[in-house]
């Protein structure tokens, strides 16, 4: 049985299933003229809070990490403030994940702070993909040092990702108990070993928010993934909404606490729902993931979540 926390999944999974799976992570953006937050072009060593968008360094098992950081206006470290980590599709990086979300304007209209890790050349090694890298290792560093400097509030650490990042986010939120109150992954899946392994699952409640394209190509194990989840957490599920353009929200309580809410899109591909731009957003999806995230996210803080 592999180690969960720094050793690849995806070297577990059988090769038929990365085959059929690994554009999931595959599909996303790397335009260096996307809209977005601007930030130094050189980053800076060590964060020095304050309002606005500044890059980062972090030296991690020998190789140099970069992540982003945006703080809203009239920010102060005397407050504790909500944080979201943001993740990029591959390939990608922070930017991209700023662009595609608008995460940074919706922290200036809500006062919270955002954070976007790059993975290591341009992707995380999250369930099926991709690389080697101990991505969570670096996340939790990361995090620790946001909620120290930065004094972002520990009870109140939330993730979510597109593609790629948004597998991250589920491995976030198995292998880094205690850490975040929710995740909510956007065209993202709980896939590969832990679709297998039952012992793979949070060992702290951490409620989730995803949203699914049905005319995504992986919708199907994107979908029984959100299934299996429930299923090991014994989560019981509420009557089903209708939403606009046939859209299925559905929602569960789940054994821990926790709560888990999905949206379908039958209209909607490898997208994030109404987002800020980019070729991964879908204006015409019917519902806003950014904002519905960010209420989901206010609604759940660690404690009790």
């Amino acid at each position: 049985m592999p180690t969960r926390t720094g050793t690849p999944l995806r070297h577990a999974v059988p090769m038929a299933l990365a085959a059929l799976l690994l554009p999931l992570a595959a599909c996303g953006s790397d335009d260096d003229n996307a809209p977005g937050p601007k930030a130094s072009k050189k980053p800076s060593a060590a964060e020095t809070p304050r309002p606005g968008t500044q890059k980062v360094t972090l030296s991690w098992k020998g190789e140099k990490r970069v992540y982003t950081v945006h703080a809203p206006p009239g920010f102060k470290r005397t407050e504790k403030l909500p944080l979201v980590i943001a993740m990029h599709p591959y390939p990608g990086d922070g930017r991209a994940a700023a662009a595609i979300s608008g995460l940074s304007a919706e922290a200036d209209r809500e006062n919270f702070l955002v954070a976007y890790p790059d993975g290591l050349n341009k992707g995380f090694n999250a369930m099926i993909c991709c690389g080697s890298e101990d991505d969570v290792g670096f996340i939790r560093t990361m995090t620790q040092r946001l909620t120290g400097t930065w004094n972002a509030d520990p009870d109140r650490v939330y993730a979510t990702g597109i593609s790629n990042g948004g597998d991250m986010a589920y491995k976030l939120a198995v292998e880094l108990p205690d850490t975040f109150a929710a995740i909510a992954p956007v065209s993202g899946g709980y896939l590969g070993t832990a679709a297998e392994d039952a012992s793979y699952m949070p060992k702290t409640p951490v409620s989730v928010l995803t949203f699914l394209g049905g005319l995504d190509k992986h919708y199907a194990a994107m979908d029984e993934g959100i299934k299996t989840w429930q299923r090991r957490l014994s989560c019981k599920p509420g009557r089903p909404g209708k939403l606009k353009n046939r859209i299925k929200k559905t929602t569960a309580k789940c054994r821990d606490g926790s709560d888990v809410v999905v949206y379908r899109l039958p209209d909607m591909g490898h997208s994030w729902p109404d987002g800020a731009g980019g070729g991964m957003s879908d204006p015409t999806a019917g519902v806003n993931a950014t904002d519905l995230m960010w209420k989901f996210f206010k609604s759940h803080t660690r404690s009790a979540s």
